[in-house]
């Protein structure tokens, strides 16, 4: 609770800016992205350089900023998923080499290599697919015949809302009431009481973006409370399981925080912590119920 004022101020300023960033896509959207991943990977290495891990951090940077710049220039999944698959391919390829001249066999080629992936992976994939997940409404043609800049908008809002809303219920119900632990190994201070607020708060989240957002997309498979309901509570586990894999990472790492980027927040894996699960899924759901439709 200490941090909350910190935490309160830091939320006032970004989330007008994030919403600008939205409404306009394109580069305006892509390149604080891009930049997001790129600190991101340099965080994740950084808790394996605690642990005796030497990832090869200028090649996994690099990439992961790519990852966030092709989904600007190639929105669909068609189009975006050869290059990325062939940019992943490619980073194990070149960091196999580098480890071979560079450090042998007794340098952790293994680890070194695996990480450099996991980092390109876990902090530019989720941001890619946030980019994707706005295209979305118009590759599937969901604004009906008057297309806007709301309808990335509110494609993109679901995710974010499930998991800063389901966030905020989990928090606070937690801190007043919850008692029995729900990962105590992992992050002490999360309870089960405030897992289920949490799940519940992202499925009100759900029923509330639907609400928002249905004159906007008139097209989209989601129509009923019900359903969004029910994508706002799988999209409100997924937040839980991001933020816990996030924290497995720092109490691995010793580290409290990823970094000291944003005052009350920590570092930027310490923002797209949930994110990291809960925008790749959005993304998949929405093309599942398209597909299905």
């Amino acid at each position: 609770m200490k941090d909350l004022g910190a935490r309160l101020a830091v939320s006032g300023m970004g989330i007008p800016f994030l919403l600008f960033m939205l409404y306009q896509g394109g580069w305006v959207l892509g390149a604080p992205l891009a930049l997001m991943a790129a600190l991101g990977a340099r965080e994740v290495y950084r808790f394996a350089g605690c642990r005796g891990t030497r990832p090869f951090s200028w090649i996994g940077i690099p990439v992961a900023t790519a990852l966030v710049a092709l989904a600007v220039v190639r929105p669909g999944f068609e189009a975006f998923a050869p290059w990325a698959l062939g940019a992943l391919g490619l980073l194990v390829l070149v960091a196999l080499a580098v480890a071979l001249f560079s450090r042998g066999p007794h340098g952790s080629p293994l680890g070194a290599v695996a990480v450099t992936l996991f980092g390109v992976v876990y902090a530019g994939l989720p941001l890619a697919c946030m980019v994707l997940l706005h295209a979305v409404p118009v590759q599937a043609d969901w604004g009906a015949l008057h297309p806007s800049p709301w309808m990335g908008l509110m494609a993109v809002l679901l995710p974010l809302a499930a998991t800063m809303f389901g966030d905020s219920v989990a928090y606070f119900a937690g801190s007043a009431w919850g008692r029995r632990k729900l990962f105590p190994s992992v992050s002490p201070a999360k309870s089960w009481l405030g897992a289920a607020a949490g799940v519940l708060g992202a499925a009100v989240a759900g029923m509330i973006w639907l609400a928002i957002a249905r004159s906007h997309l008139p097209g989209m498979p989601v129509q009923g409370l019900g359903g969004a309901a029910a994508l706002g509570a799988v999209l409100g586990v997924g937040a839980i399981l991001g933020d816990l894999a996030e924290s497995m990472m720092k109490r691995e790492a010793g580290m409290k925080d990823s970094g000291h980027l944003f005052p009350g927040h920590g570092g930027a894996l310490d923002r797209l912590d949930a994110l990291t699960f809960t925008l790749p899924m959005a993304y998949a759901l929405f093309w599942i119920l398209e597909v299905t439709a």
